[in-house]
């Protein structure tokens, strides 16, 4: 039978060492891994917090630009607001500007002070309108323009070149920078 030669027993000191080492050994590598899943946390905090105030910033964005938008319509619809309004007192202003003309066209003493006061309401009219912004379109001697001028008539003429408003049958109006009512007009043709 062999005998078997008895190894000595581990030194308690070496075995309390490497104890102590395997336990701190241990402890920094969960101490390691703490401290990765709290870097991830914090990575993925960060991104989350760009794309939160990415968002933020396109809401503010879409935000302001729908109060720009919103004061634009508003200034808009307060400019025009009294264009259907503006489009009936038209014909009145056309009615004393014929009422005008007929009086004129009569020598009668008795028309003098109808005229008078008719002339006084169209120019009381007229204030009205610049106030408002309603114009009077100046186009005599000018070229048609099919934006503003409605062709009723063409008439031959050598003399002005082809196209000049040589009549107005009825007076074209501006509400600020918008067409109200289109001229009435009669045009040359055959010329320059």
């Amino acid at each position: 039978m062999k005998k078997f030669k008895k190894e000595p027993a581990p030194d308690k000191e070496n075995l309390d060492e490497d104890i102590i080492e395997a336990e701190e050994e241990l402890e920094t590598k969960e101490q390691e891994a703490e401290q990765s899943a709290a870097d991830e946390e914090i990575e993925k905090l960060k991104a989350e917090n760009r794309q939160l105030k990415e968002e933020f910033l396109r809401a503010y964005a879409d935000a302001e630009n729908t109060k720009k938008r919103c004061a634009q319509e508003i200034e808009k619809n307060n400019k025009y607001a009294i264009s259907s309004f503006a489009k009936e007192l038209l014909t009145v202003a056309d009615n004393l500007h014929r009422a005008i003309e007929a009086v004129s066209s009569s020598n009668s003493e008795n028309c003098e002070a109808l005229r008078k006061g008719v002339e006084l309401t169209e120019n009381e009219l007229s204030k009205v309108f610049n106030k408002f912004g309603i114009q009077k379109m100046d186009i005599m001697d000018t070229v048609f323009d099919p934006n503003f001028h409605q062709v009723i008539q063409e008439v031959e003429n050598k003399d002005k070149p082809n196209g000049t408003i040589i009549a107005e049958l009825q007076t074209g109006y501006m509400l600020n920078d918008r067409i109200l009512r289109e001229a009435m007009v009669v045009v040359t043709k055959g010329g320059k």
